[in-house]
């Protein structure tokens, strides 16, 4: 997998007020954790990371933060704004090439189910599944072909092969199925009998009908 390019400055003032400031200039806070390395702040160009983020594809970042060596990261941890969706803080994670790491990937649905056709709907339960392997063997995404798929029909997870990956999802986990529509159930109509009411007993005031005049 080829590497994007990530241009970055160290920040020396980490508080709210500063991390406002910044966002106001277009610009994101983060943290890059390495192994045996004290956290380093850093600050990136809002329209850099963001297509890191808002993307269906995973990818493999070359940090370079002005005045040091490059770092091979990838994204752990993005903070988005509840209103407005931006992003508002990231955490990025140094990789080694030679170990392996962990990593969520977007899975990417193809072809069309033949359950469709019977009258089922396809429901997909998982986005994204989390594996390990070498940086080398991360997959952009993985793709689940549910062209086969009949009414009734659902791929989990440990129906996902790939080589050198170890998915690390509950195996019986299901990540698309074809199901039954909802139908509503209609109310069962009560029978006539049932429906009537019995009308109350009016009992009515003044003289009794049978009750001669005087």
């Amino acid at each position: 997998m080829e590497k994007v390019l990530l241009e970055a400055r160290k920040r020396s003032n980490e508080k709210k007020s500063s991390n406002k400031s910044l966002r106001r200039e277009g610009k994101v806070p983060g943290v890059i954790y390495s192994k045996n390395v004290q956290p380093i702040s850093i600050e990136v160009n809002e329209g850099s990371i963001n297509p890191l983020v808002f993307t269906s594809k995973t990818n493999l970042i070359s940090l370079n933060i002005e005045g040091e060596d490059k770092l091979d990261c990838i994204i752990k941890d993005i903070q988005f704004d509840p209103v407005t969706d931006k992003i508002v803080h990231f955490d990025l994670q140094e990789f080694n090439v030679k170990e392996k790491i962990q990593i969520e990937v977007p899975i990417q649905l193809i072809g069309s189910a033949i359950g469709v056709k019977e009258g089922g709907i396809v429901q997909q339960n998982l986005h994204k599944v989390d594996l390990e392997c070498l940086p080398s063997d991360i997959p952009e995404s993985v793709t689940v072909d549910i062209s086969n798929l009949k009414l009734g029909d659902s791929v989990h997870v440990s129906d996902l092969k790939l080589d050198g990956v170890e998915f690390l999802n509950p195996e019986e986990s299901i990540i698309v199925s074809v199901a039954h529509p909802k139908v509503d159930k209609e109310p069962i109509a009560e029978e006539a009998g049932d429906e009537e009411k019995t009308e109350p007993e009016v009992i009515g005031k003044g003289k009794s009908e049978d009750k001669e005049e005087e």
